[in-house]
């Protein structure tokens, strides 16, 4: 069982920046694809990014391109996500992934 913490998540004003961050404990593999998903209210859940084991090679949803970025450290068995440029779009849950586990997710809220 691997559990996931995500945190960092808040109240921003458009164009704005906000750090989330998920750590992993339990029986943790470093080796494991690592991803942040989102759902706003009303919508389904959808990919945001992500990231290898090796931290190479990254992956973006087209909405997010150029504005987020996607980073990890394996020691610590960590994940992050730097937001910047925010958009009140942007407002939703924000999922931890490292399949086939979940967080229980953060709020991000963007207002305009």
């Amino acid at each position: 069982q691997v559990q996931l913490v995500e945190s960092g998540g808040g109240l921003v004003q458009a164009g704005g920046s906000l750090r989330l961050s998920c750590t992993a404990s339990g029986r943790t593999f470093s080796w494991n694809t690592m991803g942040w998903f989102r759902q706003a209210p009303g919508k389904e859940r959808e990919f945001v990014a992500a990231i290898s084991w090796t931290g190479v090679t990254t992956s973006y949803a087209d909405s997010v391109k150029g504005r987020f970025t996607i980073s990890r450290d394996s020691a610590k068995n960590a994940v992050y996500l730097q937001m910047n440029s925010l958009k009140p779009e942007d407002t939703a849950v924000y999922y931890c992934n490292s399949s086939p586990f979940w967080g229980q997710g953060t709020q991000v809220t963007v207002s305009s």
